[in-house]
């Protein structure tokens, strides 16, 4: 049975990837929509709630990164970077706190909350760092305007969505927490 768990595992984690591949192809002819609505952020954080935390954590790095140097964009350094970490945090966490928080339709949002904001934290740190840990160059109203202001769209898009699609699959018995890893 972990045999089967695992192959659905790495079948539904190659969808997800190529969801978040192609998703920005849809807001890509402008940019500014695509940073709004965050096209990659949806794939990764079902990929975790779906397949379990270390499957999350895998897509998550390896979208933002693959998709740079497949077609450019993001830009590698520092968006691509940066990002791959948060995207990381996103999949990782929220099936970390799915599998462990008690099965009630209320924790399906704490886990995706608590995960979006763990993942903008590490964007933020991850940027800072990146840019040499000049506040002249990213400073708390750069987080603030990139990490939450520029992304209303998209996560409202998130906090609608997702757990919509999280209690249908619950609902109909395709996923049951604690076996998804």
């Amino acid at each position: 049975m972990n045999n089967k768990r695992t192959i659905l595992n790495l079948a539904l984690s190659a969808m997800f990837l190529a969801l978040a591949l192609v998703l920005p192809f849809l807001t890509g002819q402008i940019p500014q929509i695509g940073s709004m609505l965050c096209p990659m952020h949806i794939p990764v954080l079902l990929c975790g709630f779906i397949c379990g935390a270390p499957w999350g954590f895998v897509i998550g790095i390896t979208a933002p990164l693959l998709r740079s140097f497949m077609f450019g964009m993001p830009p590698l350094f520092p968006t691509a970077i940066a990002m791959s970490l948060e995207l990381a945090a996103y999949g990782f966490f929220s099936g970390f706190l799915f599998k462990r928080l008690p099965r009630k339709r209320i924790n399906i949002y704490v886990s995706l909350i608590i995960s979006m904001i763990i993942g903008r934290a590490v964007w933020g740190t991850a940027q800072f760092c990146l840019l040499g840990f000049d506040t002249t160059a990213f400073s708390v109203s750069a987080f603030l305007s990139g990490a939450v202001l520029n992304s209303i769209p998209g996560i409202i898009l998130q906090i609608v969505f997702i757990p919509v699609i999280i209690s249908m699959l619950e609902n109909k018995k395709y996923l049951i927490r604690g076996y998804n890893e």
